[in-house]
């Protein structure tokens, strides 16, 4: 009773003395649960020690898990999306683009950056889920048609990593013809016979999924990505049917033809920079 009382020195302790981890020293792996600390992240390349669960992250994480010493080059980090329709649902959309930008420090759902992979220069898209989740709008679309012409103009191979829910409701049609100006982007890419590598991510559904990010000249996954274009619950509210198990995974995508392979992203680094010095040679 004495303990519970607080009676005996020594059980309390005073408030300006009381210690608090920092905000985001830990973690909690989605799968199996289990605490994860930042330095074990980082070290494991943000793939859960565990159960190989592999956690979603951004640019910031993809560019430090794939250029060498963390070094590149941000290209056109300055575009913005503007409101061409002053859209509003249940705030106006100038409105959230500014809460966005300040909740996830981003200009919009993509980064584009030149850097080297193992010594290889490469050109890498980054979307992120973070902003508006990873949805594609005119400024995705403007950066990857631009950062395609960067790779064309100084000859270099283009890495395309996707993550999002799919067009931005927002901008609506402009919206949407980011698929088709990306497309034809690609397609130019392809003529000038430089490589494209579209990495799909956890998740990548929508309009993404029905462009640019299954035109690779290899398409490659990381393991257990969400990968479709309309939803589960959606498709079997419209066919009345259960769906196979791990429907729209990347295993279940690869075994139906849809992906060349799927890669640990621990190994993704050394995988890309040898198929890299491969189209190289």
């Amino acid at each position: 009773m004495a303990w519970f009382k607080r009676e005996k020195k020594g059980i309390s302790t005073l408030t300006e003395e009381k210690k608090e981890a920092p905000d985001g020293l830990w973690n909690k792996c989605p799968n199996c649960k289990k605490a994860l600390h930042t330095a074990d992240q980082i070290e494991n390349k943000y793939v859960c020690q565990y159960c190989d669960y592999h956690l979603r992250i951004g640019s910031k994480e993809y560019f430090q898990v794939l250029f060498d010493d963390n070094k590149f080059t941000e290209l056109f980090p300055n575009l913005t999306s503007g409101d061409p329709l002053n859209f509003t649902d249940s705030k106006p959309y100038t409105e959230r683009l500014v809460e966005s930008m300040t909740k996830t420090g981003l200009k919009d759902a993509i980064r584009a950056a030149h850097g080297k992979i193992e010594g290889e220069d490469l050109v890498v898209a980054c979307m992120d889920f973070s902003f508006i989740g990873g949805s594609m709008g005119s400024v995705v679309g403007e950066k990857i048609a631009r950062s395609i012409d960067y790779s064309m103009k100084h000859k270099i191979p283009f890495l395309m990593i996707s993550k999002s829910g799919g067009a931005r409701m927002m901008e609506a049609a402009f919206s949407l013809m980011q698929m088709a100006k990306t497309s034809a982007k690609l397609a130019l890419l392809s003529q000038a016979k430089i490589p494209y590598i579209s990495l799909l991510t956890d998740p990548t559904t929508g309009g993404v999924t029905a462009s640019y990010a299954m035109l690779g000249d290899i398409n490659i996954a990381e393991p257990g990505a969400l990968i479709g274009f309309a939803g589960p619950r959606v498709i079997k509210e419209t066919i009345k049917k259960d769906l196979p198990k791990g429907f729209q995974t990347a295993e279940f995508v690869l075994e139906h033809g849809f992906l060349d392979f799927i890669v640990d992203r621990r190994m993704m680094k050394a995988k890309l920079a040898a198929f890299l010095k491969m189209m190289k040679n």
